[in-house]
């Protein structure tokens, strides 16, 4: 069936990326949800961020979560604003997140700012998926033209 072992193809992925990256590197896990993959980031100076508007059940339409806990943000922000000066982070985590973001365009342009030169970008989207957390699922998916 397609598609039912992206999940499992995308974490075995970032985890290993995530273990390349050098100790001590500061990481910024852009749109961090519950920080699933915070876990892998031991080795680095983890910072968290997140709108922190959406809540479990969303607005009842389309796939959504019984619970949900973020837990402790780092900042709170829009994702395409965020609160940090030019070239701050050595790598730049953003899983699952451009179809949750009006302007996805405005998130890179951010991301080229806050990062550094020859610095890590770590970016998962969906190429096709259903409507999940809403309100806040804008894009159903992203192919390699808009890359």
């Amino acid at each position: 069936m397609v598609g039912t072992k992206n999940e499992v193809t995308r974490d075995t992925w970032i985890k290993d990326t995530l273990l390349k990256i050098p100790a001590g590197s500061r990481i910024l896990d852009a749109g961090a949800g519950e920080q699933p993959y915070k876990v892998f980031c031991e080795h680095l100076n983890y910072v968290s961020q997140d709108f922190d508007n959406y809540n479990a059940g969303g607005d009842g339409v389309g796939l959504q979560r019984p619970a949900w806990d973020h837990g402790v943000l780092d900042i709170i922000s829009d994702i395409a604003s965020i609160p940090e000066p030019d070239n701050s982070f050595d790598a730049i985590m953003c899983t699952e997140v451009f179809e949750h973001i009006r302007h996805p365009r405005e998130a890179i342009k951010e991301f080229t700012r806050l990062l550094n030169p020859n610095g890590y970008l770590i970016l998962t989207a969906p190429f096709a998926s259903l409507t999940h957390f809403a309100p806040y699922h804008f894009y159903s998916g992203f192919n390699r033209f808009f890359y």
